[in-house]
């Protein structure tokens, strides 16, 4: 509907559902009922394909609680990788991870082990924003959402051998066998 900026009781043709009268809207979409099919659709404020055929003019684009919820949501995980300081146990300070292939011809790879350290907190960061996106996910079943948690516990499960990295065990990757 691009630029049109219809109201409440502004009168629409619509190529395939035909006349129809917004009763609603909100930011993204016209709540549209349609005569000949008797319902409620949802158009796109966006979209092109309709003609107006008498425009109420709105005063202002409505904000809903879910438009509310969903910048928060938005903010929160651009923000994600915003992560707390989870200290590196202190004998491994200042050290350094040496990959080494077995083929001689390949020179080894060294890595801050900070840096190594870094990445790892990263994942189980994120790794912590897929569960709670699961966990709150609107379509998913209960059933569904458990499968997959179990995917992510035993992740975590994976992730155990570099629980030495850790200073305090509070911040150690728990398996099936442990509490995240």
């Amino acid at each position: 509907m691009g630029d049109y900026n219809l109201g409440i009781g502004s009168r629409i043709e619509h190529p395939k559902y035909g006349r129809g009268v917004v009763v609603d809207m909100d930011t993204e979409f016209y709540s549209v009922w349609f005569k000949d099919g008797g319902d409620t659709r949802g158009i796109a404020r966006d979209y092109n394909g309709i003609t107006v055929l008498e425009k109420s003019t709105a005063d202002v684009v409505p904000i809903t609680i879910d438009d509310i919820k969903r910048a928060i949501r938005e903010v929160v995980d651009e923000k994600s990788d915003l992560q707390e300081i989870v200290p590196l146990a202190n004998r491994w300070n200042s050290g350094t991870l040496i990959i080494k292939s077995g083929d001689a011809s390949i020179q080894p790879k060294e890595i801050p082990i900070e840096t190594f350290f870094h990445k790892i907190i990263m994942l189980r960061d994120r790794l912590r924003v897929l569960e709670q996106n699961i966990n709150s996910h609107k379509v998913l079943t209960d059933e569904e959402k458990v499968d997959l948690q179990q995917y992510i516990t035993r992740i975590y499960g994976s992730l155990t051998t570099f629980n030495i990295l850790f200073k305090n065990t509070i911040d150690q990757f728990k398996g099936a066998g442990g509490e995240k």
